[in-house]
């Protein structure tokens, strides 16, 4: 993980001047607040700022003011009964800004969730360091031919070592380029916004992100998966860790709802149902395609 000196020092004096506040505040937050959780080889995660907790989400679904009389199984039952009724709006009461450094080509796959605020690290103003996400050798894999979305076995051997050092190669000469470009040394220097079109999608970045918990939870639905692609999953894994201390509750209901639960077609649960019946029931008579009755035979054997 790569901090500044200058972001390093700003998390120490944030920590150690503590303020006092009437707002409502999560203790399992508290712990993670402006600490950088490291991800993959340059990249981080840290909170930078926070609003609302478990007792929120109940305040805004029961529109009142306090805690009241409810006690703590009275909120986790109501909370469980929004996530499973997918009831939204109280989940947008708590809120959360993060700083995340991140390899550019996953920055583009996290931009999709277009349901956060976002600001991000300038290459026109500043000049972006020589930092390249170079995956571990685990993690060198082939295309899958099963998915075209996905990865195959690992790479093995010779094949992975010529991979890594041409993504190493190609990442250092493409950042000496840039810096030829912008060097003012007995030139004028090409503009920053031109030279940086040279960088490789494998350089860092770094933004802020503010999403309320519902958004924050559909984007942790899909990254968090087993399915999505490993170096934004393991940011989702780094987030899930936060979220689950934030909002006890709320996370327990996601992961049981949510992530640990499957969607089912009306085929589907015509099929179930005449299965649970003893009738005989295949691809045939399920009236369904080839690759659903596959997902199907997967949510039954797990």
């Amino acid at each position: 993980m790569s901090l500044t000196p200058e972001q390093q020092a700003e998390i120490e004096e944030l920590r150690a001047s503590p303020n006092q506040t009437l707002r409502v505040v999560s203790d399992g937050m508290e712990k993670h607040l402006y600490k950088a959780i490291p991800v993959l080889d340059h990249g981080f995660v840290r909170v930078v700022d926070y609003m609302g907790d478990d007792a929120a989400i109940c305040q805004a679904a029961r529109v009142s003011y306090g805690k009241g009389t409810k006690s703590v199984q009275n909120d986790a039952g109501l909370i469980r009964y929004l996530m499973r009724h997918w009831h939204s709006t109280p989940f947008e009461m708590c809120e959360i800004k993060l700083h995340v450094k991140l390899p550019v080509f996953v920055a583009r796959q996290w931009i999709r969730h277009r349901t956060a605020n976002v600001n991000e690290y300038s290459a026109r103003y500043s000049i972006l360091d020589r930092e390249f996400y170079i995956p571990a050798p685990e993690h060198v894999a082939a295309q899958s031919v099963v998915n075209n979305q996905g990865r195959g076995e690992a790479l093995q051997g010779e094949e992975a070592a010529r991979v890594l050092e041409i993504l190493k190669a190609d990442s250092a000469r493409a950042y000496d380029s840039y810096e030829a470009m912008i060097s003012q040394e007995n030139q004028q220097g090409l503009a920053r916004e031109l030279a940086r079109m040279n960088l490789p999608a494998n350089i860092y970045t770094q933004w802020y992100w503010k999403v309320d918990l519902h958004n924050l939870l559909h984007f942790l639905r899909l990254r968090a998966d087993a399915h999505a692609q490993y170096e934004i999953r393991v940011y989702a894994e780094a987030i899930c860790d936060v979220v689950a201390d934030w909002v006890p509750a709320a996370y327990k209901a996601f992961e049981d709802y949510r992530m640990g639960a499957v969607t089912m077609s009306s085929q589907m649960m015509d099929c179930l149902r005449r299965m649970l019946k003893g009738e005989p029931v295949d691809q045939d008579n399920s009236g369904m395609s080839a690759r659903e009755w596959r997902e199907f035979q997967e949510m039954l054997q797990g």
